[in-house]
């Protein structure tokens, strides 16, 4: 009769507690948290990621889609697979800063946002919202942006609630292309 082989996990010295696969690491993560391309102040000349990004290929800077007064782009550190901000072109700081016609503009992308997420992830709902200064979350408060975050049903399991981090089954330039192909026309 055969008798299931034990296998003793490797110790490592220095390393701390022997924990199993109780880590996932995210080292990619260590550039969002570092203030990597964050603005050094709140100038537009102060190295506002959103100001540089329309200079950009499409490819290059995510953007999703392109509108006269707002963009659509990925977000480079997502809360879920999809996650897409609308941007005004204009460096502001505050909603009430816009003018009627990007206002206008943000509003539409936003439910075209929607529209393209549902048709190529079959997102269930959406998160969607501005954190307007620093106090409020915004990691650039100096320029505008709404975030729109697809939900699915289950999507808060284990990984982010026990784990503190997320899996991203998909490279953001694959999602980028997934969500310009289904990016709804006029």
């Amino acid at each position: 009769m055969l008798r299931p082989m034990t296998i003793e996990p490797e110790q490592q010295i220095g390393v701390g507690t022997q924990d199993a696969f109780q880590r996932l690491w995210t080292p990619h993560r260590m550039a969002y948290i570092q203030g990597e391309n964050k603005p050094t102040g709140p100038d537009a000349g102060d190295g506002c990621p959103f100001c540089g990004i329309p200079e950009m290929s499409d490819q290059d800077g995510l953007v999703v889609a392109r509108g006269k007064h707002v963009y659509a782009v990925l977000n480079l550190y997502p809360y879920n697979g999809g996650h897409l901000m609308v941007v005004p072109y204009r460096h502001v700081a505050d909603y009430t800063e816009l003018d009627g016609p990007e206002t206008a503009e943000l509003a539409d992308l936003t439910k075209r946002a929607m529209v393209a997420l549902r048709k190529a992830s079959g997102a269930h709902g959406f998160n969607i919202g501005m954190n307007q200064g620093a106090a409020a979350g915004a990691g650039i408060a100096a320029h505008l942006h709404q975030h729109i975050v697809p939900r699915w049903g289950g999507d808060t399991n284990f990984m982010p609630v026990v784990g503190h981090t997320k899996v991203l089954p998909q490279l953001l330039a694959d999602t980028r292309q997934m969500l310009a192909d289904a990016w709804p026309n006029d």
